[in-house]
């Protein structure tokens, strides 16, 4: 298969190529790695190739994506006999000795593995830059971030790599790097896939597993494959009545969706993805939907709080990980992910405790907003992509921190109020994810706008708990009205020299 042949396909085509004999599998993984070969060199999205045994890789053949390729994230979707390094030299040694619900299911559905996509350090940031693996780039402009944490996922879908990889989001690292990318990003709700084995839920509920995607079909049919429980499983959704990927093909009805566009935590917000939202508002009233000014009242501060809360005390027990499994130093871990972690340790536990029971007043908030309402429209972020190194912290920030550590003075940073300022300064740019992540309700971003120079600019939806189906509906409805596929037809000589 030509490469300029193999961008033009989704996974489901590919698969449904394979299975009427028109193409090999082996063919679809040669062109995805001649793709990779091309490509990654400039985006560094891939940080561990599986080009020659990608080919050779056994699938059940009448599975659903039966021989199509799949990158996976390097973030906790763990493959049996092969690393997974969360993107930090304190995981280096970190060899799975058995497969991750997502990658058995995965494999299930037909999928081969090509490799693993970069993530920054423990997946903390929405830029794709650790230490470990170096910077990954957009393929819409080279010199930005893809975003993350999922980016080297996002920028390797967008670039043709591969038709769909695999993400999880726990602050948006799913949504973020779809908006930044061009791309379909759904957040399923908490519970729907299983994080097993190893993990019960991850990020104490507030992440999960699902992939970035240039179809609305594809993410459909990929949720199918990945939904339901594992034995041992804290809880499960009721499936709905029939897959996803039928479904998603139905019409939503007349939607009734309440619209904002200001920042929860009063920051700025890029005039790009302002227009972005209300550029859609005007495709959902022509396409017959209710669309009318409307937020969930919450307390935008305190909910930022008990994100990084939950930071803190998950890069702090990350970090004891590695130091028990693999013997990692501190000087294994980034200067951030340290101080990070220094706050996760000094942290009271009753603050920890506190914080986490406050989730339960966003999802109330949010539950009688869904009384009125059947979803929320916004920005997805609040800014457009940061350039390379843009959010690098400043070297006499960076000898403060050292001062800091060095001093143990995590309890001086909690007392005096200057996690308030940590708050701004870590999500300002992507402000609008946190809610889906705390309530444990559905989201996704949909590519419904560009600006003037070209630069993709998602826009978010979300939904009750469960309500997956109405999202895809209403994507699949957008997608229709207003499609993006075309869009990556520009990209597909981007990286000629």
């Amino acid at each position: 298969m030509k490469q300029s042949e193999y961008l033009r396909y989704d996974a489901t085509a590919l698969a449904d190529l394979i299975r009427r004999g028109d193409v090999t599998s082996r063919e679809i993984c040669e062109a995805a790695t001649e793709r990779a070969t091309r490509v990654n060199g400039t985006l560094n999205a891939i940080c561990y190739p599986q080009f020659s045994e990608a080919p050779a890789q056994d699938f059940p053949k009448q599975a659903p994506f039966a021989g199509v390729p799949l990158l996976l994230k390097d973030l906790a979707q763990e493959q049996a006999g092969h690393p997974c390094t969360y993107g930090s030299r304190g995981f280096t040694r970190n060899v799975a000795t058995q497969d991750s619900e997502f990658v058995r299911r995965a494999r299930d559905g037909g999928l081969v593995f090509l490799g693993r996509t970069a993530t920054p350090e423990f997946g903390l940031k929405a830029v794709t830059e650790s230490e470990l693996w170096g910077a990954s780039r957009n393929p819409w402009n080279t010199d930005l971030t893809p975003g993350g944490s999922s980016g080297g996922s996002g920028a390797a879908v967008a670039a043709g790599i591969v038709p769909m990889a695999g993400a999880n989001d726990g602050g948006g690292s799913i949504r973020i790097p779809a908006a930044y990318n061009g791309l379909f990003g759904l957040k399923p709700s908490r519970g729907r896939i299983s994080s097993g084995p190893l993990v019960g839920e991850a990020w104490t509920g507030a992440s999960t597993d699902h992939v970035v995607s240039r179809t609305v079909r594809d993410s459909a049919a990929m949720l199918d494959i990945l939904s339901g429980p594992a034995a041992g499983d804290p809880f499960a959704i009721p499936a709905p009545p029939a897959p996803f990927s039928q479904l998603s093909q139905q019409s939503p009805g007349t939607l009734k969706i309440g619209v904002f566009t200001s920042s929860p935590y009063d920051t700025e917000v890029a005039p790009d993805c302002v227009a972005a939202v209300e550029a859609t508002a005007r495709v959902l009233e022509n396409l017959g939907h209710k669309v009318e000014y409307a937020r969930p009242e919450f307390d935008g501060m305190a909910l930022a709080r008990c994100y990084l809360g939950l930071y803190f005390g998950e890069v702090s027990a990350l970090m004891a990980q590695a130091r028990e499994r693999f013997g990692a130093r501190n000087e294994d871990f980034e200067l951030d992910t340290r101080l990070i972690g220094m706050l996760g340790n000094s942290m009271p536990l009753s603050d920890y405790v506190r914080r986490r029971q406050q989730w339960n007043d966003f999802a109330r908030a949010l539950g009688a907003f869904f009384g009125s309402y059947d979803l929320y429209l916004c920005p997805t972020t609040g800014q457009l992509p940061a350039r390379i190194g843009e959010l690098e912290t400043p070297a006499h920030l960076k000898i403060v921190a050292r001062l800091m550590l060095a001093l143990k003075a995590g309890k001086l940073v909690h007392r005096t109020g200057q996690v308030d300022q940590m708050v701004l300064e870590s999500l300002a740019r992507t402000p609008f994810t946190q809610l889906a992540n705390l309530t444990g309700t559905p989201a996704m971003s949909v590519p419904m706008h560009w600006t003037a120079s070209g630069l993709p600019v998602g826009v978010q939806f979300g939904g009750r708990h469960g309500d997956e189906v109405r999202l895809l509906q209403l994507a699949a409805q957008l997608e229709e009205a207003s499609p993006w596929f075309g869009q990556y037809e520009r990209l597909e000589n981007a990286f000629d020299s």
